[in-house]
């Protein structure tokens, strides 16, 4: 049988990094169809997704010389340490606000990446094979159920859409990211010339547009205010890393900011409307004046935010357990009812973090954060990560970070499926250059594990 990865772009893996073929064409399909199937087909995708986590593990604890070592896993035990520590402390404090077993998938399922990384194999088409389908399953997803297309119709006359993924902020995340893929991955559309490639030129454009007006309709400050600020800073890094960008290159740069400002003036009555409905209540709020602060989007926001400032205040080394962000809504007294009634959670990832698990939690977190990141700059260096694959990552962690401080995106399926799609194609190239040379992404953290 041959090797999947004999087809792809390096040939055979190390043999550090080697499983049976049967086991790897068995991975490498279900990481697909996680990848593909997610949003459009969760009935498919998310036991795919599973069978690929678990698979992927356990080939990593098996196969996976110079890799098992490494920070992925250590950070994964630490993880379940700290949701361990958290509901112990909790069960001690308030027993009657916990539930009878710790529930471990609240952070875990954040490494669904390790199983994903894995089967990639350290391969580039591998991965922008499976980024691609993930695009094509967002496509899929606000174009095929029934009530799509009408939710178009509303959103081009001003109304804001909401798709059949869950509400219009996920979508919007969705969008935004999609935006920064075709953005980072322009070159390898547009470089070449021939039929075919014409063909992709096209599917390009098609979703390009797409993307675009999605982001308009579906009406997200959080999407708008990440973008405004991630796409110069993509320009920014493209200069820095390719020195001298080619005329194409600028061109396209050009072109996209073009779109970006045609459609912002053919939204600008719905933009502008939503950004003066809420300047009120800032300034309410940098006033003091939190009593007269009226139900509305910002000002929830702003009143469970300062609640969950209080909670945290109280436990902040190990946080009040997985259900914290729930005790915040439902047991703050000067919470209006509304709120409690229709509010679940913050809207901000770092703040459901820090209620949950505290200070120990967030450490993690961010170490986590941190291990990608110089991971993906260490395989970038190393000429083994392609440079518009390092840019789309570097993009998407400022994109993430910025609009997850106005939504809980970690602690949904929608946001979980986007950070391990990323994660796992970035760490799959970490892993391969820890394979080819021997390094760690942190050798002292190795060093002591070993």
């Amino acid at each position: 049988m041959r090797h999947p990865y004999s087809l792809l772009d390096q040939g055979r893996p190390d043999p550090a990094w080697l499983s049976p073929p049967w086991l790897c064409w068995l991975g490498l399909s279900v990481a697909l169809l996680y990848a593909g199937l997610r949003l459009w087909a969760p009935q498919v995708g998310e036991p795919a997704g599973t069978l690929m986590a678990v698979l992927g593990l356990f080939a990593v604890l098996r196969w996976g010389q110079g890799i098992r070592n490494g920070g992925a896993l250590w950070l994964l035990l630490a993880v379940v340490a700290v949701q361990l520590i958290s509901w112990g402390g909790g069960y001690l404090h308030h027993p009657e606000w916990v539930t009878d077993t710790p529930q471990l998938d609240r952070l875990a399922k954040w490494f669904l990446f390790i199983g994903l990384a894995w089967w990639l194999g350290g391969s580039s088409r591998a991965t922008l094979l499976a980024w691609g389908l993930a695009l094509l399953g967002l496509m899929a997803a606000v174009f095929w159920p029934e009530g799509s297309l009408e939710q178009w119709r509303l959103g081009l006359e001003g109304t804001r859409a909401e798709f059949a993924i869950r509400n219009s902020q996920h979508d919007a995340m969705l969008f935004g990211t999609g935006l920064l893929g075709l953005v980072c991955f322009a070159a390898r559309c547009w470089r070449e010339r021939g039929a075919p490639t014409w063909g992709w030129r096209v599917a390009w454009s098609l979703a390009l547009v797409v993307c675009l007006v999605g982001i308009g309709i579906t009406q997200t400050r959080a999407v708008w205010l990440a973008l405004f600020v991630v796409m110069p800073l993509l320009a920014v890094l493209s200069w820095w890393g390719w020195r001298r960008p080619s005329r194409k290159a600028w061109w396209g740069f050009a072109a996209v900011f073009l779109l970006i400002l045609l459609g912002a003036m053919a939204f600008h009555e719905p933009v502008a409307e939503r950004l003066a409905n809420e300047n009120r209540i800032l300034a309410q709020a940098m006033e003091g004046d939190w009593k007269s602060i009226p139900y509305s989007s910002i000002g929830n926001r702003l009143l469970t935010w300062r609640a969950s400032l209080e909670w945290i205040a109280e436990r902040p080394l190990i946080g009040w357990g997985e259900e914290g962000r729930s005790l915040v809504i439902d047991h703050t007294e000067w919470l209006p009812e509304k709120t409690q009634e229709l509010y679940g959670h913050l809207h901000n990832t770092f703040l459901e973090i820090l209620v949950s698990y505290g200070l120990l939690g967030l450490s993690v977190v961010l170490a986590l954060i941190a291990w990608i990141g110089l991971g993906t700059w260490q395989a970038w260096r190393a000429g083994v990560m392609p440079g518009d694959i390092a840019l789309f990552g570097a993009g998407f962690f400022v994109f993430y970070a910025i609009v997850s401080q106005f939504e809980s995106y970690g602690s949904f399926w929608t946001g979980v499926y986007v950070q391990n799609l990323v994660a796992g194609g970035l760490v799959t190239h970490t892993w391969r250059w820890q394979v080819t040379t021997g390094r760690r992404v942190f050798p002292a953290l190795h060093s002591k594990a070993a």
